[in-house]
């Protein structure tokens, strides 16, 4: 984190912190909670904020000024941690917190059945088969797991792991009416927080590497929605649709060619990215928004209440893929981010981390390469309300442009080229935007999630 530090006058002390991950973090069962504990790998964290309170004026940071931040399932961590204890931790262990891309993949109760038959399937795999599978046994399914060596653990848990759907994982937080007591979703509508300030991110394009890329009809992409979305009935179906309408491209060959859309006029993201047109993209979409987009307009807006606030803001420069930001505010960036923005998007979280506000000045905002000054009204940075949901649209103009092979950028979940710019240059483009109107009617969609929340489940 030095890099990030250093742009912000060494004004702030880091910490890194690890967690348990798989079934070691997020076995769940009737078995695990009576005999164990559900959600460990988020009590990990829990521990370590803990650790902060007790240790971080011995490095010269102040406890009573903490800010949390976390990326993709980070992201998904800072949530929990921002709805555990259904908000009643105040700021007791943190001031602010920051949520890049939060994940928020399906969240059962803890002995529903499927984080059940996760845990059964683990049992097996680890060679622990139940009782009623298996004939009698002296031991229970959690005796026999305990007894059970770390690396037979390991293997069983990346076996079952990779046995999901694609773009799923079966080891996951679920509401256990203790540490984790309701959905994310139902938590933000409630405004049960903890903390004072939130600021919150997505990226353009964060479903496609979760997406299965062999949608080409509309007939495939219903059967997809059916596998993703198994509580959604018929009815469910036709209304995500609705949401979520074709433009009849299928492929590149109708005249449209994969390119990174501006937002807010022409083809939406809904028909076309930079990876994707037509069906693909519709279910790229679908994924991106529910999983990580949404959450992070929820976020936002639940913050604007009872004396907090929230911020937004979209990381937009080409080619914007899930997981594509960390690189830039932590460092080294890639050729296609020019030094502006870094120390801008730097900037951004540095003053959210100092102050609780993410404003930047207009110098920062334009970058030294620009030829003036111009207001981005990043100067005086509004909180996203739901009567003015406006975010911060983080992008760049200029460059070289550079084709980059999507496979070496993916580790081989996608194919084919796309187009990124390199320097020299590159100038900042970061401007507020309509977050509701945003890629033709962004809000609108995340408002359809909310309501379809509980047979999701998020």
């Amino acid at each position: 984190m030095s890099a990030i530090i250093n742009a912000n006058n060494d004004s702030f002390v880091g910490v890194v912190i690890q967690y348990r991950l798989g079934a070691f973090g997020f076995l769940a069962g009737d078995e695990v909670y009576r005999n164990g504990i559900v959600n460990a790998g988020i009590r990990d964290q829990l521990f370590a904020l803990q650790w902060v309170q007790a240790y971080i004026e011995l490095f010269g940071g102040d406890p009573s000024q903490v800010t949390i931040s976390g990326e993709s399932a980070g992201g998904g961590s800072v949530m929990l941690l921002d709805i555990a204890y259904g908000g009643t931790l105040g700021t007791s262990l943190f001031v602010n917190s920051i949520t890049a891309s939060p994940y928020l993949p399906q969240q059962y109760y803890y002995k529903d059945w499927v984080p059940s038959q996760s845990y059964y399937a683990f049992a097996v795999a680890a060679g622990c088969p139940p009782v009623w599978a298996y004939g009698n046994s002296s031991q229970t399914i959690f005796e026999c797991l305990i007894s059970q060596s770390t690396g037979t653990l390991q293997n069983a848990s990346e076996l079952v792991s990779q046995s999901g759907t694609f773009g799923s994982w079966a080891f996951l937080p679920v509401t256990d009416d203790d540490f984790i007591q309701s959905t994310p979703s139902k938590a933000v509508v409630e405004r049960k927080l903890n903390g004072l300030n939130h600021l919150s991110g997505n990226n353009a394009q964060e479903g496609d590497i979760f997406t299965t890329q062999n949608i080409a009809t509309e007939n495939d992409l219903v059967d997809w929605i059916r596998l993703v979305f198994p509580l959604f009935t018929q009815d469910d179906i036709a209304k995500l649709l609705y949401y979520y309408p074709s433009s009849n491209i299928s492929d590149s060959s109708d005249g449209l060619t994969e390119y990174a859309t501006n937002g807010t006029s022409g083809p939406t993201l809904v028909n076309v990215s930079q990876t994707a047109t037509g069906q693909q993209q519709r279910a790229q979409a679908i994924y991106g928004e529910q999983t990580f987009i949404c959450p992070s307009y929820w976020l936002a807006e639940a913050y604007n209440a009872r004396g907090r606030t929230g911020y937004k803001y979209q990381y937009s420069v080409p080619i914007a893929l899930h997981g594509t930001d960390p690189s830039v505010y932590f460092g080294p960036a890639s050729a296609n981010v020019g030094p502006d923005f870094v120390l801008a998007f730097q900037r951004i979280w540095g003053n959210f981390i100092t102050t609780g506000n993410p404003s930047i000045s207009a110098s920062i905002a334009s970058g030294s390469s620009s030829n003036g000054t111009s207001q981005s009204g990043l100067e005086d940075w509004p909180v996203f309300a739901l009567w003015d949901p406006r975010m911060a649209n983080l992008n760049q103009t200029g460059g070289t442009p550079y084709s980059v092979s999507l496979s070496n950028q993916t580790g081989g979940t996608l194919d084919g080229n796309a187009t990124v710019y390199i320097g020299p240059g590159q100038m900042n483009d970061i401007t507020l935007v309509d977050a509701y109107t945003w890629e033709g009617g962004r809000g609108q969609r995340c408002d359809f999630w909310l309501s379809v929340a509980p047979i999701v489940p998020a």
